[in-house]
């Protein structure tokens, strides 16, 4: 039951408590597991299905189970590192996934964890957890190192004091680990993320600045770990990461560029 017995929750609050039931590993629910998952009454969470189905925000599909509506995708495109930053960053990460053919990802920092907003995939890339929508701790990822590194210090502080939940024998599970992790990051400009939470998996990830030259997203490319040196791929991730910075506004990513061409003139 997600709601506290003794406080009744708002109408707001059962309103998300219903859309909190779904998940990915949950993306269709009847109304019975609906109520059940919500904690809520079966004649309150009917009531609030229906409302919900008819503005959009859930859809119904023919085997009377529910699904997210589109209506909330179209509102959640609004939020600020929404369509925004995906359409800034899209043709970078074009051009980075040309390079491999495995995974290219966008992400921004939510509390302790990180939300993946893009991605793009080959059919053959290496199986890997993550997904667009989806959330992984910050402490376990490349883009989540990145994205920690250059967050607030008392932000930091609070990342480091909780648990860090160990996913296999190389995640970072220490304060002291996670700490010298973030300042190599702060320090090189990049991270390496090695099978921290699949095994075979590393990853290789960069700051994206926007216009107040703050770090509002990380951008990463994962790959095989096997036979790959990840050093190898820092340049162009690194160059991916500055060209969204770029179009974003960011002032030093445009020094940077400038320089770069009449160094070519």
């Amino acid at each position: 039951m997600r709601h506290n017995a003794e406080v009744s929750p708002t109408v707001v609050g059962r309103v998300l408590g219903v859309l909190d039931a779904f998940s990915a590993e949950h993306p269709a629910l009847t109304l019975s597991e609906l109520s059940r998952r919500a904690g809520l009454p079966l004649s309150t969470t009917h009531r609030l299905v229906r409302e919900l189905t008819e503005r959009g925000a859930l859809e119904r599909d023919a085997d009377g189970r529910y699904r997210i509506g589109l209506w909330l995708w179209e509102v959640a495109s609004l939020a600020p590192h929404g369509a925004g930053l995906r359409e800034s960053a899209m043709p970078f990460l074009e051009d980075l996934y040309e390079a491999t053919h495995q995974h290219v990802q966008l992400a921004v920092l939510d509390g302790a964890e990180v939300v993946y907003v893009e991605r793009i995939s080959g059919r053959n890339a290496v199986r890997i957890q993550s997904r667009v929508g989806g959330r992984l701790p910050v402490h376990a990822t490349g883009v989540g190192l990145v994205l920690l590194a250059f967050a607030a210090p008392d932000w930091q502080e609070r990342v480091l004091a909780s648990p860090l939940q160990r996913f296999s024998p190389r995640t970072i599970a220490s304060p002291a680990e996670l700490r010298r992790a973030l300042a190599n990051v702060r320090r090189d400009g990049y991270a390496i993320s090695d099978g921290q939470i699949e095994p075979e998996v590393l990853s290789v990830a960069a700051p994206v600045y926007g216009e107040h030259d703050t770090v509002v997203a990380a951008l990463s490319i994962v790959v095989p770990s096997e036979g790959t040196d990840p050093r190898t791929l820092v340049p162009a991730v690194r160059a991916a990461a500055r060209g969204i910075s770029r179009a974003l506004g960011a002032p030093s990513a445009v020094r940077v560029s400038d320089g770069a061409h009449w160094q070519t003139l």
